[in-house]
C-alpha cells in the first residue's frame, strides 16, 4: 500500500524534495483536468497546471496542515488559470457581490441530471455555462468539495459560491427544458 497524502505531505514539509513527486503524481491528472475544463485549450491548460505544481513547490511552507490539501491546490490552479486568461486576452466575470445564503438543492437537481444524462452530454452543458458556474460546479462534482472549500478555491464567499452552484444548476436544468419538449 503507498503512503497517504498525509505523510507525502509530512515529507514535502520536512525538506524532501523529491516527495513532491509523490504529490505531483497523485493530481496531475485532476488538475489538467480541471484546467482544461476552464482554459479549453489543451497546452494552456498544459502550462497551468504546471504552473499551478511550481508554485505550489515554492509556497508549501505555507501550507495549513490543519485544512485539507486539495481545495489549496485547486486555488493555485485556479489563480494560474485566471493568469493564463489575462494573458491571452480573455477575462472572466468575477462577480464581488455578495449573495444570502441560498438553500442547497443540489441532491435533487444532481439525482435529475444524472439520471437523464451521460457523461458526454454533462461535459458540453458544463462547457457552455459561464466559467465562474462551471467552474464551481466542476469543483463541487468533479473534486467532490463543499462550498466552503469552493470559495477557498475561488477566493469568494459561500454565500457567493452557494448562489452560483444554484445558478449553475439553474442554467442547466433550463438548457435540459429546452432541449428535451414535453
Amino acid at each position: 500500500m503507498g503512503e497517504t497524502e498525509k505523510e507525502l505531505l509530512g515529507r514535502c514539509l520536512a525538506g524532501d524534495t523529491a516527495a513532491f513527486g509523490g504529490v505531483v503524481d497523485a493530481y496531475q491528472d485532476r488538475l489538467y483536468s480541471f484546467a482544461l475544463r476552464l482554459l479549453k485549450d489543451p497546452a494552456a491548460a498544459e502550462e497551468a497546471a504546471q504552473a499551478a505544481f511550481v508554485k505550489a513547490f515554492g509556497a508549501l511552507h505555507s501550507y495549513d496542515t490543519v485544512q485539507p490539501f486539495a481545495p489549496w491546490l485547486f486555488r493555485i490552479a485556479h489563480n494560474a488559470c485566471m493568469d493564463a486568461l489575462r494573458a491571452g486576452g480573455r477575462t472572466v466575470s468575477l462577480d464581488a457581490e455578495e449573495f444570502p445564503d441560498l438553500p442547497d438543492c443540489a441532491r435533487a437537481v444532481d439525482e435529475t441530471v444524472s439520471d437523464s444524462l451521460d457523461s458526454e452530454r454533462i461535459e458540453t452543458l458544463l462547457a457552455s455555462l459561464p466559467a465562474i458556474y462551471s467552474e464551481a460546479l466542476l469543483l463541487q462534482y468533479k473534486e467532490d468539495l463543499g462550498p466552503a472549500d469552493i470559495a477557498r478555491v475561488m477566493g469568494v464567499p459561500e454565500g457567493t459560491v452557494k448562489a452560483r452552484l444554484f445558478r449553475g444548476r439553474e442554467l442547466i436544468r433550463a438548457k435540459l427544458k429546452q432541449a428535451q419538449p414535453f
